[in-house]
């Protein structure tokens, strides 16, 4: 469902559960901003009527159909109005186990960001005070090991806003191997944590396919940009399969390299084999997928490619292009 249907079809249900009189359309009309500022006030002036009837009619038959009791109610004076009942559009109470409270305690205390933290300290206090005991620990026996979702980059915000509203941005980004930063023009889809950093995907205008960024890479201001999306965003975002496969992690090849014997301990763990060869240098077998070069490149001289050629060849590129810059 589109962002402003959303919050337009939220307006109305708001409107229709806080009145204790049956409002009519005129009244909702004017009631709610998304109305007014596609049709004009409701006293008929703006000739819009028809187109607002049409509408008003679609996001009753919605609100309905996800479940909110409407009642239409006819005045004295025979004019008609709406309005939706508390006590007919009341859940039943929810009764939380002690584990069940927890776990959404546990939730609600996970966010750190600034704008989040609000909304989950107001959900924790729902939770105390639908019965979650003080003594109760959101984290169980193991409250060293607290969980948290970091959010370091100032990129994260306005990234996170784009992507709810849909708008385009633009921001300078560094690459792993460039020593400048490029500036792109992006639309926003999805913002997803993956082994503790944060990526976001989205249409990269400028070279007119998908691209996953990495947050800590994108240097500046985030800068909205108007106007509208170009290309159609996807049902499901895979960010994570996405870079996973960009590091390596989906590996349909193997690749041999040397590796200095007190250093890569990452690489150490992914390897399948490895060999000592003497003075301070072992040889490892690992394997890759797509991305394993930028990889290896952060490694520096610790790592030397033995095989495949054209893996070799691609860290020998980037490591060039790092030492023209």
């Amino acid at each position: 469902m589109a962002i402003a249907k959303a919050e337009r079809l939220m307006n109305l249900a708001l409107c229709l559960l806080g009145t204790r009189r049956p409002l009519s359309k005129r009244e909702l009309r004017d009631s709610i901003e998304a109305y007014v500022e596609a049709f004009g006030p409701g006293n008929g002036a703006s000739g819009n009527d028809d187109s607002f009837n049409r509408m008003f009619e679609r996001d009753k038959d919605d609100l309905r159909e996800l479940g909110l009791v409407i009642e239409t109610v006819e005045s004295l004076e025979g004019e008609i109005g709406y309005l939706a009942r508390r006590d007919s559009n009341r859940l039943p109470p929810i009764t939380l186990d002690a584990e069940e409270a927890a776990a959404l305690g546990l939730a609600a205390k996970v966010w750190q960001q600034a704008r989040l933290a609000g909304a989950a300290s107001g959900a924790l206090q729902k939770l105390r005070a639908a019965g979650l005991p003080e003594d109760v620990d959101p984290y169980g026996p193991h409250g060293a090991l607290e969980p948290r979702i970091p959010v370091h980059e100032a990129a994260f915000e306005p990234l996170m806003l784009a992507c709810r509203d849909r708008r385009p941005v633009v921001f300078d980004y560094r690459k792993a191997t460039a020593a400048r930063p490029e500036q792109r023009h992006v639309e926003p889809w999805a913002l997803e944590c993956w082994r503790g950093h944060w990526y976001l995907a989205g249409w990269d205008r400028d070279r007119g396919a998908e691209r996953v960024f990495r947050l800590s890479r994108i240097t500046g201001k985030v800068r909205s940009r108007g106007g509208r999306y170009t290309a159609p965003v996807p049902d499901v975002v895979t960010v994570r399969e996405t870079v996973a496969s960009w590091a390596g992690e989906i590996a349909d090849r193997s690749a041999r390299i040397r590796l200095r014997s007190d250093a890569g301990y990452p690489l150490r763990a992914k390897a399948t084999a490895v060999r000592e060869l003497g003075n301070g240098w072992d040889e490892l077998e690992i394997p890759y997928g797509h991305g394993l070069d930028a990889w290896l490149v952060e490694f520096g001289p610790d790592v030397v490619v033995l095989e495949p050629a054209e893996l070799r060849a691609d860290v020998v590129d980037r490591l060039r292009a790092v030492a023209k810059g």
